[in-house]
């Protein structure tokens, strides 16, 4: 499915960016991992911080031509009601989920274009189809993130660059696990099954798809 390309994957070392970095290695892709820090060091990996536009666009020079990005960083906070969010928390969930994802596109769209080739998926959020209480800031940011996608795919799908986003609802991780002890763990998207969705969006099975929010929820 991802035969010969090259993909990268930000946030490569969280619970998800793991299962994504080796469903796309299982189909056949050569992965680029992106993240702030990793327990081992290979050559396909890179220390990276997101936030950084100047560091973001020169790890991606290093790679060269890049066919796919998987942006799976991002972060999620409950928070207080809207008007008691601090301008630090509005910040921290802009920064985690919109700046990273901002910075990737501007560092591979150029070489994208110009190949006229490539994909990008994008993690958008189920919850943030409609607003959610103590949830503002990370609503806002991954509503951002959805609506910039539209517009991206919008703006790129004539350049052969198709532009998507998953929008999964709770994933089984092992932190949501800690945190939500007594939840019903089998409703929860399976990281394995989002990993999937999001490999086919980044294979050219999928190259009439613009702009699509795919919700994956598993039972939940």
């Amino acid at each position: 499915m991802l035969q010969g390309k090259t993909i990268i994957v930000t946030g490569a070392n969280g619970a998800l960016g793991r299962q994504v970095v080796q469903c796309a290695i299982g189909h056949g892709a050569r992965v680029v991992e992106f993240d702030l820090h990793f327990e081992h060091d290979a050559d396909n990996r890179y220390v990276v911080d997101l936030t950084s536009a100047e560091i973001v666009s020169g790890c991606v020079n290093a790679v060269g031509a890049v066919d796919g990005v998987f942006n799976i960083a991002g972060g999620f906070a409950m928070g207080p009601a809207v008007h008691e969010t601090s301008e630090d928390d509005w910040a921290a969930m802009h920064q985690m989920n919109v700046v990273t994802m901002r910075n990737m596109v501007a560092a591979v769209v150029p070489g994208m274009m110009a190949r006229g080739r490539g994909s990008i998926v994008n993690i958008g959020a189920n919850s943030a189809r409609e607003g959610q209480a103590s949830m503002g800031a990370y609503v806002a940011a991954k509503s951002t993130v959805m609506r910039l996608t539209e517009g991206m795919a919008k703006e790129l799908r004539g350049h052969g660059i198709n532009v998507n986003a998953v929008l999964p609802s709770i994933i089984d991780t092992p932190t949501n696990r800690a945190d939500m002890p007594d939840a019903n763990h089998s409703k929860w998207v399976s990281p394995a099954d989002l990993a999937e969705v999001i490999c086919f969006l980044g294979s050219d099975a999928a190259r009439a798809v613009h702009g699509a929010l795919v919700p994956v929820v598993g039972l939940s």
